[in-house]
């Protein structure tokens, strides 16, 4: 099994840098915020690709490049219901 360590803490970091670009913030519940961290990571580590770890991958390429994180409907979640679908970014 992968050392998911060293991908977990860039994902974290890229989260970090992205929440604050966009004026959102990352999930503040640190154990909710690791798990999703970690489901990122494991499907960069698996599938090459950041998906999010709460939306399932069809196997079609256009259709799952929608899932990639930061997804297409990331914003409008946050908008409408104060944070992303997977939890881990919130309206500030």
């Amino acid at each position: 099994m992968t050392d998911l360590a060293p991908i977990m803490e860039k994902t974290h970091e890229w989260a970090s840098k992205y929440a604050k670009k966009k004026g959102f913030i990352l999930n503040p519940d640190e154990e909710m915020l690791m798990m999703v961290i970690e489901g990122l990571s494991k499907n960069k580590h698996e599938h090459g690709k950041q998906y999010c770890p709460c939306r399932l991958r069809t196997g079609d390429t256009e259709e799952d490049r929608k899932i990639i994180c930061p997804c297409v409907y990331h914003e409008d979640e946050i908008e409408n219901d104060g944070n992303c679908h997977c939890s881990l970014f919130f309206k500030v």
